[in-house]
């Protein structure tokens, strides 16, 4: 016999019976349960019977059962909303229940050897109720979880075109979802650092305390490094007010930059949270810190930069922009680090800066090399155009390194290092010359590799600088030491000189 079910009860259950189940039923709602299978496994385990989920398609959870399917049909189309079945020695109840595309119904199949009394068939009404809702709170879930990838992933494109100076391209992408969100010339880049298990935690964090007035990106490179493109002068201190909330994060900042100086701005950020994790509330900023060219005649480093790079110049603009911006990022970090935030292959990298390479008749396996490229790389993201009459007087290296003030810094840095009973800087000026390389460094100096490391890790805390990770304070390091006159200036005119051994130990990133 098909059709609906009469409903009639064979037994009386009790009012603590009722509230048994009841509560039962309630408890796969908490967010502990919340999985539709466990709840199909406790219906058949609470009516001694065979429980089973279906669409038009076929079983989606639990066993597979023989049942009426023109039965089936009617309760899935909508022409029954329940129907019941009874014959060799099975009774069978039939809901429907709503499903999430792509099929908009099914139906929940509860199979037992007897009758269904009042008990039962409330306790089969109920659970599809809550079967349904759970499969529709699971697929607004997901939908959530696809829109906010969708959305994390357009937040990274964003940075990557601004990373290569694609200034007009990344506010049109932007536009869409942050209307006005970088109308604006210039922006600080900021980057928090936690642990990687507390980075989703943190980037939510900074998404609520920016308002969507800032560009947060989880860092493709860093696990633990949230990047921060922020047009706000009040975002800083809400995020300095952020990482003290938040034990283990640390916060560094940039300088002010024009949009199209993003890349530089993020070194800029990096580089000052060295310095935040020494400093009692975990942040700094690049310009609380004396560098090096803020010490040098400008004039004669803006004549120097322009000579320098002069090569690229006959390049087109799209072209010298993108290899100035993966050769800044590429001198920052590994290749497979830059290639994860500019959205290129590692390979891509590399023969980019290889070309900028031979382009200037550089040597990029020099510490001393990468540390004056470096530096005018910088210097040129800085500058708002050549000076006049600039390409009249060409200006050198040492001209730029002799001036008193830079040389008195100099000296001060590395005086530092003095007063460690351990020779930390003819180990560092040993490892500098072996070009980062401890195993070379400990041939030179007839110690051991792993010494070499552990004076050099000693030496960042003193000078308040990352060494061991290639980047700008490793390059500042490097300029300290020629300025003073501890290392021979670089020669930046001779061919570009390739080499299969005597690379750089692998930087490490804390």
């Amino acid at each position: 016999m098909a059709g609906r079910d009469d409903g009639k009860p064979r037994t009386h259950a009790t009012d603590g019976a009722e509230q048994d189940w009841a509560r039962e039923l309630l408890g796969q709602l908490r967010p502990a349960g919340g999985d539709p299978r466990r709840v199909l496994d406790w219906l058949a385990q609470t009516l001694d019977a065979t429980v089973s989920l279906r669409d038009d398609t076929g079983t989606l959870a639990g066993p597979l059962t023989e049942l009426d399917e023109e039965l089936v049909a009617a309760v899935t189309g909508g022409r029954l909303a329940s129907a019941a079945w009874e014959g060799e020695g099975r009774f069978v109840r039939l809901l429907r229940v709503g499903l999430p595309g792509p099929a908009t119904a099914g139906v929940l199949a509860v199979t037992r050897r007897h009758p269904f009394d009042r008990r039962a068939a409330a306790i089969v009404t109920h659970t599809a109720g809550v079967v349904e809702l759970l499969l529709r709170a699971r697929e607004t879930a997901a939908t959530g979880h696809r829109l906010a990838r969708a959305t994390a992933d357009l937040r990274l494109a964003i940075l990557q075109l601004l990373m290569v100076e694609d200034t007009v391209a990344a506010r049109r992408v932007a536009a869409g979802l942050w209307p006005g969100l970088l109308d604006t010339d210039t922006a600080c880049v900021y980057v928090v650092e936690t642990s990687p298990e507390e980075r989703d935690r943190i980037a939510a964090a900074c998404l609520a305390a920016t308002h969507d007035e800032a560009l947060v990106v989880r860092c493709p490179a860093m696990d633990g490094h949230v990047i921060l493109v922020v047009p706000g002068e009040e975002t800083g201190r809400e995020l300095r007010a952020l990482c003290a909330r938040h034990p283990g994060a640390f916060l560094g900042g940039s300088a002010r930059q024009s949009l199209a100086r993003t890349a530089t701005a993020y070194g800029q950020a990096v580089s000052a949270l060295a310095v935040a994790r020494f400093r009692p509330d975990g942040a700094a900023v690049y310009a609380e810190r004396t560098h090096p060219e803020r010490l040098m005649d400008p004039e004669v480093l803006r004549t120097w930069t322009t000579r320098l790079l002069r090569p690229l110049d006959a390049l087109p603009h799209h072209t010298r922009a993108e290899l100035l911006a993966t050769t800044r990022l590429g001198l920052e970090f590994t290749a497979v680090n830059a290639a994860k935030v500019l959205g290129v292959s590692r390979n891509t990298v590399r023969a980019r800066m290889e070309r900028v390479e031979n382009l200037l008749h550089a040597d990029f396996s020099d510490l001393t090399v990468r540390a004056v490229v470096h530096l005018a790389l910088h210097a040129q993201a800085g500058a708002a155009g050549d000076l006049p009459g600039a390409a009249a007087r060409p200006a050198r290296l040492g001209e730029l390194l002799t001036g008193p003030g830079l040389r008195a810094w100099a000296r001060e840095l590395l005086a530092r290092l003095d007063s460690d009973g351990r020779d930390l800087r003819g180990t560092l000026r040993a490892w500098i010359s072996a070009g980062g390389n401890a195993e070379r460094a400990a041939q030179l100096l007839g110690v051991h590799a792993q010494t070499v490391r552990e004076h050099v890790r000693s030496a960042e805390p003193v000078l308040e600088r990352q060494l061991l990770a290639a980047g700008s304070d490793l390059y500042e390091v490097v300029l300290a030491h020629v300025a003073a006159g501890d290392l021979d200036q670089p020669d930046l005119h001779g061919p570009a000189r390739r080499t299969e051994s005597g690379h750089p130990d692998p930087p490490v990133h804390r």
